[in-house]
Order: C-alpha cells, then structure tokens, then sequence
C-alpha cells in the first residue's frame, strides 16, 4: 500500500508500486485533468507538482512517491483562480487542450521559484504544445507574472519618512501606549 497527499487529502492506494502516478492519479483517483500524452517524458502532458517541482507523472512510479505532497490541475486552486489559469483563458491560449494542464502546473511551480521567468527559464520546461500555440502560452505567462507580482509601491521623495504610527490608523489611535495624560477623560 503506498500513501502520499494529493491535493490537500491523504490517499492510499493498493495498486502495484510500479504503477506510474499518472495512472494512479488518472485511474484510481480520477483525477483526469491530468493528461497521458507520450508515455516517455517527453511532452510534458502529464505534469504535476510533487513536493513544489514540477514532476511528470508518467516517469514516477507510485512507490517513489511515498509520502510526497502531490498537486494536479484539479488542485491548483479553487474555481480556476490561478493567475495562470486567469491568463489561460484571457489570452485565449488552448486549442486541443491536451498540453494546458500540464503546462500551466509545470508554469506554476516555475512561477512559484521564480515569479518573473527568463526566456531561457521557459526553454527548459520539457512541455511541448504540438498545436502551436506557444506565442500565446508566453504572452498568457507574462500576464501572470504580472497579475501575480505585488503592487508597486510610490517612490519615496527624497528626506520622506515613514509615517509615524499614528497616522497609520484611521480613528486617531496609534500602536503605542499613550500615557494617563493622553487618554480621553
């Protein structure tokens, strides 16, 4: 019997330590968001996050991945939220669809390490997109890096200060203890 975590659950499966997680996942615990694509590591159709890299299913075997932290599409976030997802869709990216999932997980645990990736970080990934849809994958990656990265903050002018801590609260009350002569009567 091998156990692991996938999507925030605790699994157990009683199939053969051999079986590739791919097929566990897909199979056993129909997760078919998860998609079989080549079946020797190449295309990246089968990526999912294991303990947060990107993994492709189909070259780890179950027994491997014993008491690992596995993410698939359907885990990634509730109601499609993931900036990549969000981007996914506004930028009009899928055409067959057999390589989004795979690649929006390898994305996310890129994203996740490096929240602004290279040209050369998105050449690395092993995803393939057969269709051609690769000028809107990279365009649908920078509006996620963008959604995704904080908000700018005003350059500060020069001799501003921080606000003192007073001023941060909007009721006139501050963090620090005011003394028996300050306090309201």
């Amino acid at each position: 019997m091998t156990s692991m975590t996938v999507n925030g659950e605790a699994i157990r499966y009683t199939l053969d330590p051999e079986t590739p997680l791919l097929f566990a996942l897909r199979d056993a615990s129909n997760l078919t968001g998860t998609k079989y694509g080549c079946y020797s590591g190449d295309c990246g159709s089968c990526t999912v996050i294991v303990d947060g890299r990107a993994v492709r299913s189909c070259q780890l075997n179950i027994a491997d991945a014993e008491g690992a932290d596995v993410t698939t599409i359907e885990g990634l976030s509730s109601g499609r939220a993931h900036p990549l997802q969000q981007a996914w869709a506004s930028e009009q990216v899928s055409q067959c669809g057999r390589c989004d999932p795979g690649f929006i997980m390898a994305l996310a645990a890129l994203m996740k390490a490096t929240p602004n990736p290279s040209a050369d970080d998105l050449a690395a990934l092993p995803n393939v997109c057969r269709c051609g849809a690769t000028p809107r994958i990279v365009k649908a990656i920078r509006a996620a890096a963008a959604a995704a990265a904080p908000p700018p903050q005003p350059p500060k002018k020069p001799g501003q200060s921080e606000p003192d801590a007073s001023s941060r609260f909007s009721n006139g009350s501050s963090s620090q203890p005011q003394s028996a002569d300050q306090r309201p009567g």
